[in-house]
């Protein structure tokens, strides 16, 4: 057996699940509307442009009974400094119509899913930002670095793949607050390049190379 399949990595990880347990996403959202609009534009974006854009977005248009009412033209201005705005526009309009109100905005994986815009990853997060029971674990770019690295799952380089390994070694009773906390630490310490080690609150469980550094 390999040591993915071998080591128990969900009491070496809780350091820093106790350490991010219910930090709110870096998407600055006040709402269940604004939360899943936003994710849909942040998809291949930074989250800190969304944050940018998000207010004069919001004035406009401040639930999903307005944004119904919206046109490509209308959205244009508003999101243009977001990348993929055109296809992300087309998205956001036609969840609006959909849904109609941000009472029906649904608040599990199948559900979260079967919307435009909204794969697994970005249902993951929506899920845990209103805290209800995971039925996944967040996979972004941050998870897709750290996680092998750490040494609890193989590289890959696609998030589903990544998710689907850390549901496998790890169990369920964790996923809520494990993906966030493995990005929280791949912001912050464990960087792409001079990860900060010494202040890792996990460095002796961890089975980076430290002569890479």
């Amino acid at each position: 057996m390999s040591l993915f399949e071998t080591t128990d990595w969900a009491p070496k990880l809780q350091p820093i699940i106790n350490l991010y347990r219910n930090k709110k996403h870096p998407l600055d959202y006040e709402n269940l509307y604004q939360l899943m609009v936003m994710v849909i534009l942040s998809a291949q974006d930074s989250d800190a442009n969304i944050n940018k854009i998000a207010p004069a977005l919001f004035k406009e248009y401040p639930n999903l009974e307005a944004l119904s009412t919206a046109t490509f033209d209308s959205l244009f201005p508003l999101v243009s400094k977001v990348r993929n705005y055109n296809t992300k526009s087309s998205w956001l309009i036609e969840i609006a119509q959909t849904l109609k109100t941000d009472s029906n905005i649904p608040t599990t994986l199948p559900e979260l899913i079967a919307l435009k815009g909204i794969g697994r990853k970005s249902a993951n997060v929506i899920m845990r930002e209103m805290k209800v029971p995971a039925e996944g674990i967040i996979a972004d770019l941050h998870v897709i670095r750290v996680a092998p690295r750490i040494g609890v799952i193989q590289e890959a380089k696609d998030g589903n793949k990544v998710e689907k390994q850390l549901m496998e070694a790890l169990p369920r009773e964790v996923w809520g607050e494990i993906g966030m906390a493995i990005s929280f630490l791949g912001r912050e310490t464990c960087r792409p390049t001079n990860p900060k080690c010494p202040l890792c609150p996990i460095q002796n469980e961890c089975q980076y190379d430290l002569k890479t550094i």
